[in-house]
């Protein structure tokens, strides 16, 4: 009789849950890195435009993988660093495989209702990594303060003086 009663729990317990939200989470570990490390980086919820994140690599965020019901989260990330070219990085969500496990299992509830309401149905990649190219232009980008006996007689009427 005991045995009957747990059996008819843990089948109850896996009807009005999904597959998903069981095995799986709707806010995951991403780890953001850059070459070289030190980049800044600034993420942003496309939906709302909002920052939800910033930081320098390495690191490791947390970023929920839904934006809403049946709606994954999409972030734009932007890698700046003193001397290398500004880089933008899309973080798009994907639709979990242990979703798909709710039709396999009967838990059609966790399939239309439970998997997309909690955000379980989506998943994020575990890292991010980008490369960032150095700016050839921040090399000819110097500043050189000189008196007026260092400055050609034949660039003195180009000059424009600063009060």
């Amino acid at each position: 009789m005991r045995s009957i009663f747990k059996a008819s729990a843990l089948a109850a317990a896996v009807a009005v849950t999904g597959c998903a939200s069981i095995i799986s989470d709707s806010n995951y570990p991403v780890t953001v890195n850059s070459s070289p490390d030190g980049a800044k980086f600034q993420i942003t919820n496309l939906d709302n435009g909002m920052t939800v994140m910033k930081g320098e690599t390495p690191s490791t965020v947390t970023l929920k993988a839904s934006d809403g019901f049946f709606s994954g989260a999409e972030y734009a990330v932007k890698f700046e660093k003193a001397g290398y070219e500004s880089q933008d990085f899309m973080i798009d969500s994907k639709i979990d495989g242990w979703y798909f496990a709710n039709l396999l299992f009967g838990g059609v509830l966790g399939f239309l209702v439970i998997d997309p309401a909690t955000g379980a149905m989506w998943k994020l990649d575990e890292s991010l990594m980008v490369s960032l190219s150095k700016d050839e232009d921040a090399e000819e980008k110097t500043l050189s303060v000189l008196t007026l006996d260092d400055v050609p007689v034949s660039l003195r009427d180009k000059m424009v003086r600063i009060q």
